[in-house]
């Protein structure tokens, strides 16, 4: 038996698991990721980060490289009995707006995505330790750690666990957690990552045929030359039943459905059948072993949500677990995860359940297709947690009730504790350069900001009391007429106004806003309330100097 010097060991290395990785990396936690795949997958799968994933790339440093290795979602061209029948782009008005720099999603194949979380990550010393499977946990009486055995026989040691281990998660089963739901059997579809050489059908497009007996659909993989994305309704046996996908059964559907030959999708791989599940655990937490992304929830395709709500689980428990880590604050912390994730998931499988049965209805007429799917939900941006216990209840919203939808919808001004925080362009205050309020909020710590100079006493008292560490970030926010000529380092201007907008205060006005380090707001105060402040994040970040006695 090792010892415990593994903070935590997460246990899955795609998405999720790699977001969880590289939050806990940065923030110095010594962070071990195992997959018990041989080889690190190249299957395309999910096809790429919605607005919010994005924001959350961009506080990891990663989303540059994400945009040049991908491209912008594309049209869909629909056809019928082998005709082109309409040409829609869901995206076309989406644009960036001042609460985001991102308006619409991107396409960018999953391993390429794995591929560059994996590089940032072992730029951190950390690289994913293939062909580990894990077969038994047991917490030890201590309370302290997590025993983890492995198939070879070897037994570990972790402070916490987290299974990123997908929809048939072992660590789940090890646990005990129930996954309860529904498996659609009658809602097939075959999936595959191809190469097609027919000049014909450019890439500039995302095809999609609906007939009356089935339907393909082909979208370009971007980075490659002739890959693309192919999925369909499954060839049938005798008595109805799907039949599994090949090379020879897509070039089949291949045919039937565009008429086009089928020798010219030259190759087929990683081939799958997917059918329709929807399902979630009831805990997302046993002691110091918790669950996310697939391994609690699955879904319906529709609105493309899976990977999104993993990437998004990770980013609410990577800063938890850095703060009950660091012995910052104690591990009830981590009951929040659930308490604000587990609604967000029942929500998730409501929409897309929905957004599958519409796109349902809307392909059996010639004309429709897949942007059914898509809604102003699916972007991410609405979600917060009004009913969380790190939340206040300044919205009317009683803490620690969850609503029916936990998506609001982004809108101007929608800045409630446990909303989403909105962005903002400003200038930095001492170079006058053009930036933005999430380039403040980038990186593992708590952000304050201050608006009007009334609130310059209590940003004092921030920096003071949390000094220059990574902890909590105290930032004066100028409006356009204001002197700064004396500012802090960091402090920014808000030269069009936006960002006294979004959080309330208007022309003029003054506050304090404390934003979490998920982006999500903790609270929002009057400008002289300084006890309001200081109570929050004493909760987050404890009292100064407190020592590290939870780890």
């Amino acid at each position: 038996m090792t010892d415990a010097s593994t903070d935590v060991l997460i246990v899955g290395a795609g998405p999720t698991g790699l977001t969880l990785a590289l939050d806990l990396a940065r923030r110095g936690a010594a962070v071990r990721i195992v997959d018990k795949s041989p080889a690190h997958p190249r299957t395309s799968r999910a096809k790429g980060p919605n607005p919010r994933s994005l924001e959350i790339l961009a506080d990891l440093g990663v989303v540059d490289e994400v945009l040049a290795a991908g491209s912008a979602p594309l049209p869909m061209r629909v056809y019928r009995d082998h005709r082109p029948v309409a040409e829609t782009d869901p995206w076309a008005d989406a644009a960036p707006t001042a609460a985001t720099r991102f308006g619409r999603p991107w396409l960018i194949a999953q391993w390429r995505l794995e591929e560059i979380l994996r590089a940032r990550l072992a730029g951190h010393g950390v690289r994913v330790e293939l062909g580990r499977e894990v077969v038994g946990l047991v917490e030890e009486a201590d309370g302290h750690h997590v025993d983890v055995t492995f198939a070879e026989g070897r037994a570990e040691r972790a402070r916490f666990v987290v299974g990123c281990d997908g929809a048939h998660s072992p660590v789940r089963k090890l646990l005990g957690i129930t996954f309860d739901g529904t498996t659609a059997e009658d809602q097939v579809m075959v999936s595959g990552d191809v190469e097609l050489d027919h000049e014909d059908l450019g890439r500039d497009r995302w095809h999609q045929w609906f007939d009356a007996d089935g339907a393909v659909m082909l979208c370009p993989i971007p980075g490659t030359r002739t890959g693309w994305w192919f999925q369909a309704g499954p060839e049938r046996d005798a008595d109805g039943r799907p039949l599994a996908p090949t090379l020879d059964g897509f070039r089949r559907l291949f045919t039937r459905h565009t008429g086009l030959p089928g020798r010219h999708l030259t190759r087929a791989e990683l081939l799958s059948t997917y059918r329709v599940n929807v399902r979630m655990a009831d805990r997302y937490r046993v002691g110091r072993v918790l669950l996310a992304g697939d391994a609690a929830h699955v879904h319906a395709i529709a609105g493309g949500l899976g990977m999104n709500t993993g990437i998004q689980d990770a980013f609410n428990l990577g800063w938890k677990l850095g703060q009950v880590l660091a012995g910052q604050a104690d591990a009830g912390l981590l009951d929040t995860y659930e308490e604000e994730r587990l609604p967000v998931a029942a929500w998730t499988l409501d929409l897309t359940s929905d957004r599958l049965r519409a796109t349902l209805e809307a392909i059996r007429e010639p004309g429709g297709n897949l942007s059914s799917a898509m809604t102003p939900e699916t972007a991410g941006l609405g979600i917060g947690y009004r009913w969380s216990s790190l939340a206040g209840t300044e919205a009317g919203t009683e803490a620690g009730t969850a609503p029916d939808a936990p998506a609001t919808g982004p809108h101007p001004g929608n800045r409630s504790p446990g909303d989403r925080a909105p962005d903002a362009p400003c200038r930095d205050a001492a170079t006058g350069e053009r930036t933005h309020l999430y380039g403040t909020f980038a990186g593992p710590h708590t952000t304050v900001l201050g608006f009007g100079p009334a609130s310059a006493a209590v940003l004092r008292e921030v920096a003071a009391t949390y000094g220059e560490g990574p902890g909590v970030r105290a930032c004066r926010v100028y409006a356009a007429d204001e002197d700064h000529g004396t500012a802090e380092p960091g402090s920014l201007i808000d030269d069009q106004g936006h960002a006294a907008a979004a959080y309330g205060f208007g022309a003029g006005g003054s506050g304090l806003v404390v934003i979490r380090p998920d982006h999500h707001v903790g609270i929002v105060a009057p400008a002289g309330d300084p006890g309001s402040v200081r109570e929050y994040l004493r909760r987050l970040h404890g009292a100064p100097g407190m020592v590290d006695a939870v780890r």
